[in-house]
């Protein structure tokens, strides 16, 4: 019998110690300043995708652009995107947990940038390369 839970993701997730995001939700009628939250915790992310820890819940199919600060990196990764889970984070300190899909890349409005995804695939081999490297701990 087959899962019905099983892995529907086609690029790897990874995560990255320390980093946050920024987003703020898109609407085509009232372009806005700022930030709807900041700082917010980064669970995982790849290529396609991302999980984020918010205080606020979004709404799923709301369109997103955020940015994501990588410690070491000098310039944040700028990506647009649209929700398409939202979990309340039982018990925890940031009460939702956010699955963003990135739109497209490409050079047209809305999607994001082709250097983006280069930057995301150099850190995905950097982070999955450094996970493969830590051995398992031992069994007890």
């Amino acid at each position: 019998m087959a899962d019905d839970k099983s892995e529907k993701r086609l690029c790897g997730r990874f995560r990255v110690p320390g980093a946050t995001a920024g987003y703020k939700t898109l609407s085509a009628l009232i372009p806005r300043k700022g930030f709807d939250e900041e700082l917010c915790p980064v669970f995982d992310l790849s290529r396609g995708g991302l999980c984020v820890l918010t205080q606020k819940p979004v709404k799923v199919k709301q369109n997103v652009y955020i940015e994501v600060i990588i410690p070491g990196e000098s310039s944040p990764l700028f990506l647009y995107g649209s929700v398409r889970w939202l979990r309340f984070n039982t018990g925890q300190i940031y009460k939702y947990q956010v699955g963003v899909q990135l739109n497209p890349y490409g050079d047209k409005k809305g999607q994001n940038s082709p250097l983006t995804l280069m930057r995301l695939t150099a850190l995905e081999e950097d982070y999955l390369t450094r996970k493969a490297a830590v051995p398992p701990p031992p069994k007890s």
